[in-house]
């Protein structure tokens, strides 16, 4: 798989232990930055990893960045592509090559808190429950098919940074367990846009 970040790597990380621990039958061939300072990258080449950070300059049109991460990550033989903290919204020249093969994480329960803001919309609403969800990336925002859900039960006092340390841990267990799923070829998408997991 390839793996797409913007910044720490802390999902990155949690696939490369998983990975490293035999408790994910995956293999990453490429780590993606949109940005060239993103500390992920360190996790990456510290794993032994090949890594790519595009510039802003790339990036100035998404459509031109998406055909050069494309074309990366056909070289390199991925068959999945892995968004891990990937801050921007994926183009047709992925999406085509890789139908229901691109996976995203949110952290919310989606249909709810789409967007960038997820932990803190979700916080700021006073919601009592929110969590993490694992869906399928297609052309339309946060709104791919959702393969995985998992709540985290908002405490009484719990400032936003609190509940977004939740939200990792939930995230860091969640997202490799569905890597391993896709890996096991347990993951269909039906024609209604829902997922059946076998």
């Amino acid at each position: 798989m390839g793996v797409l970040i913007s910044g720490s790597g802390t999902n990155l990380q949690a696939l490369i232990d998983r990975i490293a621990a035999g408790t994910l039958n995956a293999e990453i061939v490429l780590v993606i930055s949109s940005r060239p300072s993103a500390a992920g990258l360190k996790r990456a080449a510290a794993a032994g990893i090949q890594t790519l950070a595009l510039s802003k300059e790339i990036y100035a049109d998404p459509w031109d960045a998406d055909e050069v991460i494309a074309t990366e990550l056909k070289r390199a033989g991925a068959e999945y592509i892995i968004m891990a903290g990937y801050m921007r919204m994926v183009h047709e020249p992925l999406l085509a090559l890789w139908p229901n093969r691109v996976v995203n994480l949110h952290p919310a329960l989606l249909p709810s808190f789409q967007g960038a803001h997820g932990i803190a919309d979700a916080y700021e609403r006073g919601v009592k429950v929110t969590g993490v969800t694992v869906h399928f990336a297609n052309a339309a925002y946060d709104q791919g098919p959702i393969i995985a859900q998992e709540p985290v039960h908002v405490e009484e006092g719990w400032t936003v940074d609190e509940l977004e340390e939740h939200i990792h841990e939930v995230e860091h267990r969640l997202y490799p367990d569905v890597v391993q799923l896709l890996a096991e070829g347990r993951v269909r998408v039906r024609e209604n846009l829902t997922v059946a997991v076998g």
